[in-house]
């Protein structure tokens, strides 16, 4: 391309009359499934029209089908019928008011998570079919533009569901890698880019690995990569990517494990575009690690130029610079401008006005323009 691409990790604003349903339906409510999947095909169809006017290059079905990025697993695959599972995110408690107010967010009080008990396997192959199929008629509609779709990773899926049935992590965490290839594998048939999702791999140090050192979680870390890699063997690295997430909450984030620590282990995951935070406070200085540490062969940097969690509408100019730095030290073709993670990423969570939500999205994509008017000239 003579230009950098935009894209972003995800979830997306659901209108308030799907998000209804949706809630329903997790909550065991009757809703008429049906009626349901007429409204997710038209929402579906929306949410790619917006994302194109955008200027978006890479969109999705903005996860419009799902309760959570992560905890549709438990409709799709066989193994949950547990009890709930519980959470500890070491950065927020020390602040027990961001506390309140984060798991008091509405979409974090509806997602179910019962713990695995029982053999991982299939249970439902049509549901991944049918959001291909609403994406892939979408965005027919919008010539020139690209599909992504997220997938959860076998380690995100074990930390949100406690293992009460596997002797081992190990044999866990490789159980469900096997179920959820069958995902993985639809969605790259039906032409789609496969994104998987992988807070484990960051987020997972102060919550599911939060009593590890770093020896201990960089152990557990590669475990959740062979995992990984053994569920899209079957795939093309250049059709997959994967997305590095240290939690996407309102919260200090002080506990946070650094990209130094982790990006040797990072490198070794067969995804060949790898998304990570890069404009929260957090985590906008390490960019500075690709000073000294360098892209291997074949892998891109897809890093956060727009924060998903601030109502601030970022300036192009700023997301220019953002971009700008990535590649002088990768490489401009090395190089797609990303937004740090989703805006909904459970049903009915997230703090950004929906119009904003687009706001930001036309500010990457003119930022993106800035850009690479400097890069080719």
């Amino acid at each position: 391309m003579d230009r950098f691409l935009t894209t972003h990790v995800g979830s997306l604003p659901r209108s308030p009359d799907l998000l209804e349903q949706i809630i329903a339906r997790e909550e065991g409510a009757a809703v008429d499934e049906a009626a349901l999947a007429l409204r997710i095909e038209q929402a579906v169809a929306d949410v790619v029209a917006r994302q194109a006017a955008a200027g978006i290059d890479i969109i999705n079905d903005g996860e419009q089908s799902k309760p959570s990025y992560a905890t549709y697993i438990k409709d799709r695959l066989t193994g949950f019928g547990g009890t709930g599972t519980s959470y500890v995110f070491q950065d927020v408690e020390d602040f027990p008011g961001v506390k309140q107010r984060i798991f008091g967010d509405a979409g974090r009080r509806h997602r179910k998570t019962p713990a695995c008990n029982a053999p991982i396997g299939v249970k439902d192959m049509d549901a991944v079919h049918i959001d291909a199929a609403n994406l892939n008629r979408a965005i027919a509609a919008h010539p020139g533009k690209q599909a992504f779709m997220s997938a959860a990773s076998p380690g995100v899926t074990a930390l949100f569901f406690r293992n009460d049935f596997y002797a081992s992590d190990e044999d866990y965490v490789m159980a469900l890698a096997e179920g959820l290839r069958h995902e993985y594998e639809a969605i790259a048939a039906a032409g789609i880019t496969l994104q998987v999702d992988c807070p484990d791999l960051a987020m997972g140090r102060h919550t599911q690995f939060r009593d590890y050192d770093l020896k201990g979680f960089r152990a557990k870390m590669e475990l959740n990569i062979a995992a990984l890699n053994h569920a899209t063997r079957n795939i093309a690295p250049e059709q997959m990517r994967m997305h590095l997430c240290w939690g996407n909450y309102p919260g200090p984030h002080h506990c946070d494990v650094p990209l130094a620590d982790i990006i040797d282990l990072v490198w070794t995951a067969r995804p060949h575009a790898i998304q990570f935070e890069a404009a929260n406070p957090r985590h906008a200085h390490e960019f500075a690690l690709f000073e000294t540490v360098k892209l291997p062969e074949g892998k891109m940097l897809i890093p956060g130029v727009v924060e998903c969690q601030s109502p601030y509408i970022e300036h192009p100019g700023l997301i220019a610079q953002r971009i700008a730095r990535y590649a002088h030290l990768v490489g401009r073709d090395n190089v797609m401008a990303g937004i740090d993670c989703g805006f909904s990423i459970h049903a009915g969570s997230g703090g950004v006005d929906p119009d904003v939500v687009w706001a930001k999205m036309a500010a990457m994509a003119e930022g993106a323009r800035l850009a690479s008017a400097i890069f080719w000239p």
